[in-house]
């Protein structure tokens, strides 16, 4: 009797399998991650409390929770969109540092001779357009050399990376920074406003939340957003029906990368005021925000509960590294953990497994 495994598509998915799905392997990722806890001999219930009590049990929390929140919905959205046509952005980290350095070019060179009203704009659309070119690089290499897109996205972080680190060590070094391996100040009329007793920079989440409602729109409403979701769902579909696969990826990987260029802005903008190095100006915004993306099952409106679920995560996760001692790679270890059982609950929610015995004639030898 041989057992045999037989994988077929789900002919039809509801939005109830695909709320229970979603709140199984929520529930399944968060049991085996307090698995994790109980082997570093941390009580889970008890680590697991700490994280939300540290990032939504408090006015200080929840402001954190916001700050962080707005670089995370920014990428998720531009991750949703590109994840949606089946293309594998793994870069929005260097997009988000390549629209930080463009950013922090306009608003050095043209902030002190131009008022906040005009410079900020300007920071955001230098921002965007830096992200942009940085996400059009594996786009074109996909289309015309045929280059995996997850591996092209991916080096190009450490590219990236590198070139900001040659910039604050070498040309761009600040004159006023005794040394240190920083940009100047940006002039006060390039600098966000925040909200009072908070490091909430207001217009960079009032951005976060037009670049939702207008590529929700997009998405749903619009003939470019129908092309995007064939793309993804059927790409044989979509070329039967001449929908022009080499300007659509280039436009995906624009808005893509050109939202997480935006988020670059703020952070140096709205947080920082410099330049300084990778680590500093992203907690690794670029790869949370995959799984913002998944969580919010590839739908724009859905990201802003997803990116403050996780932003919550990354401050609760400081305030245990804190309060229990546990290594600073624990939030990467809840947030890697979540992501593959987000990823495996996707997987059976499209694909029905069964299981068959098969049974050898009698006396037949086994084929093995």
């Amino acid at each position: 009797m041989i057992p045999i495994i037989k994988i077929t598509n789900r002919e039809k998915i509801t939005p109830a399998h695909q709320m229970m799905t979603l709140l199984f392997s929520i529930m399944a990722g968060l049991f085996a991650i307090g698995l994790i806890f109980l082997a570093f001999g941390v009580n889970p219930v008890f680590a697991m409390m700490k994280i939300f009590t540290g990032s939504f049990g408090s006015m200080y929390g929840i402001k954190e929770t916001v700050t962080k929140a707005i670089p995370l919905i920014l990428i998720g959205v531009g991750l949703a969109i590109a994840f949606r046509a089946k293309f594998w952005n793994i870069g929005a980290e260097s997009q988000l540092l390549m629209g930080a350095i463009f950013g922090t070019w306009v608003g050095l060179n043209w902030g002190p001779h131009l008022p906040a009203p005009m410079i900020i704009p300007l920071m955001f659309l230098a921002g965007f357009i830096g992200g942009a070119l940085w996400g059009l690089i594996p786009a074109f290499l996909k289309i015309r050399f045929s280059i995996n897109e997850v591996i092209s996205t991916l080096m190009m972080n450490y590219i990236c990376a590198e070139f900001l680190t040659f910039l604050i060590v070498g040309p761009w070094k600040g004159k006023t920074k005794f040394g240190f391996p920083y940009t100047d100040d940006l002039p006060a009329s390039a600098i966000l406003g925040v909200i009072p007793g908070s490091r909430i920079h207001y217009v960079t989440l009032i951005v976060a939340l037009l670049v939702v409602f207008i590529l929700g729109v997009i998405i749903y409403k619009t003939r470019f957003g129908y092309e995007v979701r064939v793309i993804g769902e059927n790409p044989e579909a979509a070329r039967y029906a001449g929908i022009d696969f080499f300007r659509t990826t280039l436009i995906i990987m624009a808005i893509s990368g050109g939202v997480a260029g935006l988020a670059g802005v703020g952070e140096v903008a709205g947080i920082h005021h410099y330049l300084s190095y990778p680590a500093s100006i992203s907690s690794g915004y670029g790869f949370t925000a995959i799984i913002v993306a998944w969580l919010a099952k590839l739908n724009p409106f859905f990201v802003i509960v997803a990116g403050i679920f996780f932003a919550g995560i990354l401050v609760g996760g400081d305030a245990i590294q804190i309060s229990l001692g546990l290594p600073a790679a624990t939030v990467q270890i809840f947030n890697g953990t979540l992501l593959v059982f987000l990823i495996m609950g996707d997987y059976f929610l499209k694909h029905r497994i069964t299981f068959k015995n098969n049974r050898m004639p009698h006396g037949e030898p086994d084929p093995q």
